[in-house]
């Protein structure tokens, strides 16, 4: 005879992270607390899912663990390396090199914010240096024009005063 209190906490769980819960019981893993290797593990054999459908399970787990007092597993090292490697957002072209590292290292989630505001960024700044050159281009070209009209008023003042 199975424990209800078990059978209750083993359901719980399962609303709680479905695709971890299912995957930890073939697997054979702990479920929670969950060692960050294990979650890493579960990340890379999930892979093909994408970022899009795996990162709200591992929203979940996080949330598992910190909503019982524990600490976030998927915060750790291998499990951040292992979305980031799924994930393929790269650190900005802005960024010094020692930090790219550390991109890597932050959750998925900052990163893409972070690359999208980047690149939102660059894009404003390219309009805006687009839009000063031809603001440049135009006010030279006007330049030239105001010294040709002053060069004619000059000529036609010079050939007034010959025929005088």
């Amino acid at each position: 005879m199975i424990n209800p209190v078990l059978a209750l906490l083993a359901e719980s769980r399962l609303r709680a992270a479905p695709l971890f819960a299912r995957w930890c019981e073939r697997e054979g893993a702990s479920f929670c607390p969950a060692p960050p290797v294990t979650i890493a593990r579960f990340v890379k054999a999930h892979a093909g899912l994408g970022i899009a459908q795996l990162w709200p399970a591992l929203q979940d787990i996080s949330r598992l663990h910190t909503s019982m007092g524990l600490a976030d597993p998927t915060s750790a090292g291998s499990v951040t390396e292992a979305i980031s490697n799924l994930a393929g957002v790269l650190p900005p072209r802005t960024w010094p090199a020692e930090w790219k590292d550390r991109f890597k290292a932050l959750p998925y989630d900052v990163q893409a914010f972070i690359a999208d505001h980047e690149a939102a960024r660059d894009k404003a700044l390219r309009r805006a240096q687009n839009d000063a050159a031809a603001a440049r281009q135009k006010l030279a070209k006007h330049q030239q024009a105001l010294i040709r009209t002053e060069g004619e008023q000059t000529d036609e003042s010079s050939s007034q005063r010959t025929d005088a």
